[in-house]
């Protein structure tokens, strides 16, 4: 058993109902919002928390069960890392720019993307329940996109209008940020399109705020007629543990296929004993690795790149530490690609 993890029959329903309910709102509002009071939880002085210099313009937030993972006094801790503002942030790099994917250009309608041919994302929410600092939307222009439930009228047409179309992915920000009654409502009118058949969560709180995976959550999923496919987003394995890991396992054992997508980041995963342990860990719960994604070249995150030969090293590593089944798909998004690009060895594309 995967460590952290407690077995679902040790829980009663009623037990689960009341950890997954209605705690995951408190858990949000309860969310550290200041660098300095997370670097102070976590056990710096206060000398040591004046000394290094934090990036301004993307806010912190992190829930108290991701601070609860990382380890205490190591200010390279992975999962620090990935939610800690730092200067290099703010500098300007050539080749990384805000809307790095070219997303403006896909707009079908408001708050409705169609880059590749057959499924089409709905932006539901800019708000997330962490900020990652290599987000790739951290500079997408939410305010733009429908706020009440009636404005997305023109992205649900457009979705009836074409039937090429069989699959949506839920997105953000993301989705689980909204209620289940609202989500319950987007999931109806989709249902309604009859040839939509799939439905894609794209979500990282089953990661960094495990108790918003509601028993209600869980029903929605499995009681639609789309099927439901779920994409979380762990990037280290120290992620997978503690409530995390009963989320997870909760979702598996509902029976709802859940995938991974990781970003491969200097610095937290860069290095083939973590992405093996990645790996393994989420066989261990029940979920698929699926992408390794080269990182999106955004404005803000030049200081998290790897350079491309570095992950086909790994990956090469990967291949013979891992079975087939437990290993990513390592790609890049590049903008006009009519499908996420394999980044593979040259020597894997020419024949002998």
């Amino acid at each position: 058993m995967v460590p952290g993890i407690v077995s679902l029959a040790e829980r009663s329903l009623s037990e689960r109902s009341r950890a997954a309910g209605e705690d995951w709102r408190r858990s949000l509002a309860e969310a550290i919002r200041d660098p300095n009071r997370l670097l102070a939880r976590l056990g710096f002085t206060a000398e040591e928390i004046r000394s290094p210099k934090l990036g301004q313009q993307f806010p912190l937030l992190v829930p108290e069960s991701f601070l609860k993972r990382m380890q205490p006094r190591d200010i390279n801790d992975p999962l620090l890392r990935q939610v800690l503002p730092i200067a290099d942030e703010d500098e300007e790099v050539a080749g990384f720019k805000i809307d790095a994917l070219d997303e403006a250009t896909y707009r079908k309608a408001p708050g409705l993307l169609q880059k590749y041919e057959g499924r089409a994302l709905l932006v539901l929410t800019g708000a997330c329940a962490v900020h990652c600092r290599y987000c790739f939307r951290r500079h997408y222009p939410y305010s733009q996109e429908p706020k009440r439930f009636d404005d997305w009228e023109p992205a649900f047409a457009a979705l009836e209008q074409d039937e090429s179309i069989h699959e949506v992915l839920l997105s953000g920000g993301d989705p689980l940020m909204l209620t289940d009654e609202r989500l319950t409502t987007v999931v109806r009118r989709l249902e309604s399109i009859p040839h939509l058949r799939r439905l894609r969560w794209h979500t990282r709180l089953p990661i960094v705020l495990p108790d918003r995976v509601t028993l209600e959550w869980l029903d929605m999923l499995t009681s639609t007629r789309l099927t439901s496919i779920v994409v979380v987003h762990a990037n280290h394995p120290h992620e997978l543990v503690a409530d995390c890991a009963l989320a997870l396992r909760q979702l598996t054992q509902s029976g709802v296929m859940t995938l991974n997508q990781a970003v491969l980041l200097r610095g937290v995963n860069d290095a083939v004993e973590t992405l093996v342990g990645l790996s393994e860990r989420l066989i261990d719960l029940g979920i698929k690795p699926y992408y390794l994604h080269q990182l999106d070249r955004v404005a803000g995150t030049a200081h998290f790149e790897v350079p491309e030969e570095t992950g086909l090293r790994l990956m090469a590593e990967l291949r013979q530490r891992l079975p087939g089944y437990a290993v990513p798909q390592y790609v890049r998004e590049a903008p006009g690609q009519p499908f996420k690009v394999p980044l593979v060895e040259r020597s894997q594309l020419i024949p002998d």
